[in-house]
């Protein structure tokens, strides 16, 4: 039996990194995943890799109407959810004298604003037992250069988290945060840094850590399959840092 059986999985951003590993975690597990984004053909390529007939749902999480829609899909298609890992996430990294507002809005809508209400249009549809699994990032607790905006919109669903968390608990469902550090995903590509940059910045972050190495995905997908399963039954309102000991030591 898997840890999963039975349950209906919904991630946001679950075509790549972080959110297709788990989404192929959590199948294993047993559970029925949904997997949305914002490119319905890498979407079809990625439930083709996890199998066990995983939901592709086209819906950019910036959109309420997207938002809305993806319930209807999901209450008509499988009628519950008992798992949300909102996980969809990005940024526009820059000095913070030149943050331009087309910037700052992007990465506050596609952060906090997105995940606020995916939460909020998807809790209906949840039960008691529901699990709740909100992407942070140690960056929320660090001091660093450009990464003003995005550090700021990751403390902000933190804090969201211990929100809901006393909002939630009273209806027997969890609500934790998972705060990654730096993990191998194609995450500062698609931000811009260049491939000398990505090596220079994992270079000086190695260095920092106590382990001296980037996470992988699979790492990260172990960390919120044990936030979704009853394995962490009496485990609500924490951050999980999976993050080698980063911004701990």
């Amino acid at each position: 039996m898997g840890k999963l059986d039975g349950k209906v999985a919904v991630i946001t951003g679950g075509s790549a990194g972080m959110g297709l590993a788990t989404a192929k975690l959590f199948a294993n597990e047993g559970a029925k995943v949904v997997i949305t984004g914002r490119d319905q053909a890498a979407l079809d390529t990625a439930a083709q890799d996890i199998g066990s007939g995983a939901d592709a749902v086209r819906s950019d999480i910036t959109k309420i109407a997207d938002i809305e829609l993806l319930r209807a899909h999901i209450e008509r298609e499988h009628g519950r959810v008992d798992i949300i890992f909102a996980n969809a996430g990005g940024a526009q990294p820059g000095m913070f004298e030149y943050m331009s507002e087309e910037d700052f809005d992007f990465t506050v809508n596609t952060n906090f604003k997105g995940t606020y209400f995916t939460v909020q249009k998807l809790l209906p549809l949840m039960t008691s037992g529901g699990s709740i699994i909100l992407n942070t990032s140690t960056l929320s607790t660090q001091g660093r250069p450009y990464v003003s905006v995005y550090s700021a919109t990751k403390a902000a669903i933190r804090s969201l988290a211990r929100s809901l968390t006393a909002e939630l608990t009273e209806k027997g469902i969890r609500v934790n945060a998972m705060a990654p550090g730096l993990i191998d995903t194609d995450l500062q590509r698609k931000a811009g840094m260049s491939d000398e940059m990505i090596e220079q910045t994992n270079a000086q972050v190695h260095a920092e850590i106590p382990m001296h190495r980037s996470g992988t995905v699979e790492e990260i997908a172990k960390a919120v399959l044990f936030l979704a399963s009853d394995d962490s039954s009496y485990v609500t309102g924490i951050e999980l840092c999976v993050d080698g000991g980063w911004s701990h030591i």
